[in-house]
């Protein structure tokens, strides 16, 4: 791609200064440059710039709507991008453009600024290409949402146009779909309306179907934004993202032992789930995109909801080793192919943790002093203790 090609090629200074926040932020000036702009063109008509003798007023009045439309969309596409969405980043490229092309199509003054904004930010939006990488995920019923909602306007659409001549006010397609828009979402302005019986046993099926079809798709795409806004904010895990958990870490218990696990695994790219009954930790945890989820370890529903039975692994970290054991034997009686492996904060309970279930059991007091005397002798002077440390 061209935007990898510039990138590799740029001093590493330079890369630090495209950043992804310059390419969300830019995105959201044009969206609302583009949504301004193109209201004060459709309420004063604009300052006429020099393309206006070549643009039919027509075209320009045209663009004035089309341009705060895509203005609206741009500010969803920029949403996207803020959450790092490779769908986000391909919604606003392809926006971009068109947003310099409306600018000029309108052919006012006020304009200009919009156009120039739209290709100045189009090389940093190409820049940043690998900065949004994050897939975007539908749920069966979000898509079965989505295909009913354009399916009812189809419908309405072409079944209004079949029976134009039944109908007061509808002469073309657009006008089909005007009607049915209007009707579904029961706004109904009355300027089009049924003639014939036919036409209203029509119009009653537009409107039962328009109004389930929009609450269906409000409920499905919209109410899980709302639910992971809310679980974000109290440091939890909605169900539908708990479901695509596979093949994942699970880490039970969060402490100054679990936080250089987090790290690690989250610098290895790994895909990894926290349960901790701290609640603060745990929305500390959800503001830095964490995969966390609030209950007790030890408990049997918090790492069901966890998908213990999918986990690749299990590491028991909750900084004491009662609790540890006790989580231990759980996730052994949930699971008892996974691996599971543990610290001991006290050596004397590295065998009672390995006997309630741990296949490893790491004793941390033993192994600081391994790599105490290796940093003071040099891990080549001390072949000892390289095979303690093999041991471990």
């Amino acid at each position: 791609m061209i935007g990898e090609w510039v990138t590799e090629r740029l001093p590493e200074n330079w890369r630090w200064i495209v950043t992804t926040r310059a390419a969300v932020g830019l995105a959201l000036l044009v969206a609302m440059l583009s949504v301004v702009i193109g209201i004060i063109n459709i309420e004063t008509g604009g300052v006429s710039g020099p393309l206006a003798p070549h643009v039919p007023e027509a075209v320009q009045d045209a663009a004035g709507f089309t341009g705060a439309l895509t203005g609206f969309l741009m500010v969803g596409s920029a949403l996207a991008l803020r959450r790092g969405l490779r769908a986000g980043w391909w919604a606003t490229l392809l926006l971009m453009p068109l947003t310099a092309a409306q600018g000029l199509l309108q052919a006012s003054q006020y304009s200009y600024p919009l156009v120039v904004l739209s290709l100045v930010s189009m090389p940093t939006l190409l820049l940043t290409r690998r900065q949004f990488d994050r897939s975007l995920s539908l749920t069966t019923t979000q898509l079965a949402a989505g295909g009913a909602l354009v399916g009812v306007q189809a419908y309405g659409t072409f079944g209004a146009y079949a029976l134009a001549d039944e109908f007061d006010g509808i002469d073309t397609l657009l006008d089909a779909f005007y009607f049915t828009l209007i009707t579904s979402s029961t706004v109904g302005y009355g300027d089009i309306g049924p003639e014939t019986e036919m036409a209203i046993v029509f119009t009653m099926t537009v409107v039962v179907l328009g109004v389930a079809s929009f609450g269906i798709a409000i409920g499905a795409l919209v109410g899980p934004a709302i639910q992971a806004r809310i679980s974000k904010t109290l440091g939890i895990m909605t169900d539908s993202e708990l479901e695509l958990l596979e093949n994942h870490v699970l880490v039970l218990g969060y402490g100054d032992l679990t936080e250089p696990i987090v790290t690690e695994l989250a610098d290895a790219d790994e895909q990894f789930l926290v349960v901790t009954r701290d609640e603060a930790a745990a929305s500390e945890l959800s503001e830095r995109d964490i995969r966390v989820l609030s209950g007790n370890p030890s408990d049997e529903g918090p790492l069901q909801r966890a998908k213990i039975e999918n986990a690749r692994t299990v590491l028991v970290a909750t900084n004491n080793d009662a609790e540890d054991a006790l989580a231990v034997l759980t996730a052994r009686e949930l699971r008892p192919d996974v691996r599971i492996v543990t610290a001991a904060t006290d050596r004397e309970n590295t065998a009672k943790l390995e006997r309630a279930g741990a296949d490893d059991v790491i004793s941390l007091a033993e192994l600081g002093g391994h790599l105490l005397v290796r940093s003071a002798l040099g891990s080549d002077e001390s072949p000892v203790v390289s095979r303690l440390l093999e041991s471990e």
